[in-house]
C-alpha cells in the first residue's frame, strides 16, 4: 500500500484569501483541528510576510507534536533564512520554497530569464539544505510551463537536495488528463525521480481542483496539497474532504493507496474554519453542507429507506456528522453531557466541560430540549471564544425598544475588566441600534461591514441563532460570532467579538509602529 501524504494549507493559501484572515489564537485552534484530523503536513503560513505570519508560523511549530510543519518561502535567502527561524523548533519542521516556471511568469513577473531560474533554483534548494533534510520546492504555474524545461528545473532541484517535488497548478487552468500526464511524464523523464516524493497543489478556478488532484495521484503523486473547504485564493484550492473521501469511496479507482487522515473530524474540522472565519457551507457543498446526506425526492426516499446504498456512497457517520438526534434537556447533569459528546466525537478537557456545561444550562432554561445541533454549536462557539482575545469588551446586559411605528432604541452595557459602560442609541432598527450604542462606547477606528448574516443551528422556532459578522478595516476582514436563542443578542456578541479583534490588531499595529 502507498501512502498518499495530505499537505494542507489552510493556514497560508486558505487564510490569505480575501475575508478569511485569522488572528494568532484562532490559527492555533485551527492548527490543533489539523493535528486530530491527522494530516500529514500542516503549513502555517508565510513568514517572511509580516511579523504576524512569523509569529504564527513560530507558535504553530512549536504546538504542533503530530504533523510537520512548514513555512512557504520565496527561492531567496532571506525568506529561506526567515522560514528556517520560524519553523526551527517544529517536531519535524519543512522549508518550501518556490519559484515560476511558465514563460509568462518568469517574464513579467520575475523579469528572469529560464537559465537565470535554473541557477537560483539549484543555488536556493541548496541553501536550504544546510538548515533542514525537509526541502520542498514548487514549479510555480508548472502547468503552464514548458515541459521540457520543466524537466530540467526538478532535475537541479533533486540533485540539490528537494526531498518533495510540487508541481502547481497555480490558475486551476489545467484538466485532469493533461495533470496525470505531467506527473508521468516529469517522474518518468527526470532521471532522480525515485530520490523525491510529487506532489500536486491545485486550484479551482475552473473547478476542477478536486479531479486534478486525484489525476495527479493516477499519474504518480504520493501527496496532495489542500484546505478546510476548499478556502483558498481566488476560487480557492483543492478541498481536503472532497478530495479524501474520494479516494476513500473509490478504492478500485485509488487503488493500493490510503491516507492516515481520521474522517470522522472531518465534520468538525470543516465546522471550525467555517466558524473563525464568518462563513457557513453552502447547502450543497460535498461532504459537509447541510443537503449532502438529506433526500427530499420520493423516489430517493423510497431508495434509501430500502436500501441505503442506492443514494448514499457514503455515510454521515463516516466524516463526523451524528444522525441520531438525542435530546437533552435542563435535568441532565455534566455526565450526561460529556457523554454525549464523546459520542459526537469530542473529547474534551475538564475546564472545557466546564465551560461547554455552563453554556448547555443556560440554553437549557431557553428552550426545553437541546439536540445534538445545539450541542455541537455549544462547543466550536466555546472553542472560538476561548481563542480569542480574553482582555476585550464582553457584554453585561442590553434592552431594546422597537416597534414598526417608532424608532428603535437600545441601551447596552459593557464590562471591560472591572469597569462597566453603558450608552444608549437610536437606529434603524434593533440591530443597529445596539451596534451604534456599541460604537459609542468603544470608539473602534473607522470601519465598514462586509457581512451580517443570520443561520438558524437547528429546526424548530426555538432553535440557537447563529449571527456571523465581518468588518473590515484597511485592507484586514475582522469576523465576529454570536450564539443566542435570542437573535439580538446573538448580534451583539457577534459585533463584540468582531470589534475586540479589531481593537486589538489596531493596538498590536501602534506597538510595532512605536517600536
Amino acid at each position: 500500500m502507498s501512502q498518499i501524504k495530505i499537505f494542507d494549507t489552510t493556514l497560508r493559501d486558505g487564510e490569505q484569501s480575501p475575508g478569511c484572515s485569522m488572528n494568532l489564537k484562532e490559527k492555533i485552534e485551527v492548527a490543533k483541528c489539523l493535528e486530530r484530523l491527522k494530516v500529514d503536513v500542516i503549513e502555517a503560513g508565510f513568514a517572511i510576510s509580516s511579523p504576524g505570519d512569523f509569529e504564527s508560523v513560530h507558535t504553530i511549530s512549536q504546538a504542533v507534536k503530530e504533523c510537520t510543519v512548514a513555512s512557504l518561502a520565496r527561492s531567496t535567502e532571506k525568506d529561506i533564512d526567515c522560514a528556517w527561524e520560524a519553523v526551527k523548533d517544529a517536531a519535524d519542521p519543512r522549508i518550501h520554497l518556490f519559484i515560476a516556471t511558465s514563460p509568462v511568469h518568469m517574464e513579467y513577473k520575475l523579469k528572469m530569464s529560464p537559465e537565470q531560474v535554473l541557477e537560483r533554483t539549484a543555488a536556493m534548494v541548496a541553501y536550504a539544505k544546510k538548515y533542514c533534510s525537509n526541502i520542498e520546492f514548487s514549479a510555480e504555474d508548472a502547468t503552464r510551463s514548458d515541459l521540457e524545461f520543466l524537466y530540467k528545473v526538478v532535475d537541479l532541484a533533486i540533485r540539490n537536495g528537494a526531498t518533495v517535488i510540487n508541481l502547481p497548478d497555480t490558475v486551476g487552468y489545467t484538466t485532469p488528463a493533461e495533470m496525470q500526464s505531467m506527473i508521468a511524464s516529469v517522474i518518468a523523464n527526470v532521471p532522480d525521480s525515485d530520490k523525491a516524493e510529487f506532489s500536486v497543489h491545485c486550484h479551482n478556478d475552473l473547478g476542477m481542483a478536486v479531479a486534478n488532484s486525484l489525476a495527479g495521484v493516477l499519474g504518480g503523486a504520493r501527496q496532495i496539497e489542500c484546505t478546510i473547504n476548499g478556502l483558498g485564493e481566488r476560487a480557492g484550492n483543492t478541498s481536503l474532504e472532497e478530495v479524501v473521501m474520494a479516494m476513500r469511496t473509490r478504492p478500485d479507482v485509488f487503488s493500493d493507496t490510503f491516507t492516515r487522515i481520521d474522517a470522522t473530524q472531518i465534520y468538525r474540522s470543516s465546522k471550525t474554519v467555517y466558524n473563525i472565519i464568518g462563513q457557513t457551507a453552502p447547502l450543497n457543498k460535498p461532504i459537509v453542507g447541510r443537503n449532502a446526506f438529506l433526500h427530499e425526492s420520493g423516489i430517493h426516499q423510497h431508495g434509501v429507506l430500502s436500501n441505503k446504498k442506492t443514494y448514499e456512497i457514503l455515510t454521515p457517520e463516516s466524516v463526523g456528522v451524528r444522525v441520531n438526534n438525542i435530546v437533552l434537556g435542563k435535568h441532565s447533569g455534566k455526565h450526561a453531557l460529556e457523554t454525549r459528546l464523546k459520542e459526537l466525537g469530542y473529547d474534551l478537557s475538564a475546564e472545557e466541560l466546564l465551560r461547554c456545561f455552563e453554556e448547555f444550562k443556560v440554553l437549557c432554561d431557553k428552550k426545553k430540549d437541546v439536540t445534538d445541533a445545539d450541542l455541537e454549536a455549544i462547543v466550536t462557539h466555546s472553542a472560538t471564544e476561548e481563542s480569542e482575545t480574553t482582555d476585550g469588551y464582553k457584554l453585561d446586559w442590553f434592552a431594546v425598544h422597537t416597534s414598526n411605528f417608532t424608532t428603535a432604541t437600545c441601551t447596552v452595557s459593557l464590562k471591560y475588566g472591572d469597569q462597566k459602560f453603558e450608552d444608549v442609541s437610536l437606529g434603524d432598527g434593533p440591530v443597529d441600534a445596539a451596534f451604534q450604542a456599541i460604537d459609542n462606547i468603544v470608539k473602534p477606528v473607522e470601519h465598514t461591514f462586509e457581512l451580517y448574516r443570520i443561520n438558524s443551528v437547528a429546526q424548530g422556532k426555538d432553535t440557537l441563532g447563529e449571527v456571523s459578522v465581518k468588518l473590515t478595516a484597511g485592507n484586514r476582514t475582522y469576523s465576529g460570532r454570536g450564539l443566542s436563542t435570542d437573535i439580538i443578542e446573538a448580534s451583539i456578541l457577534a459585533y463584540i467579538s468582531a470589534i475586540n479583534k479589531l481593537r486589538a490588531a489596531t493596538e498590536k499595529a501602534g506597538q510595532e509602529k512605536e517600536a
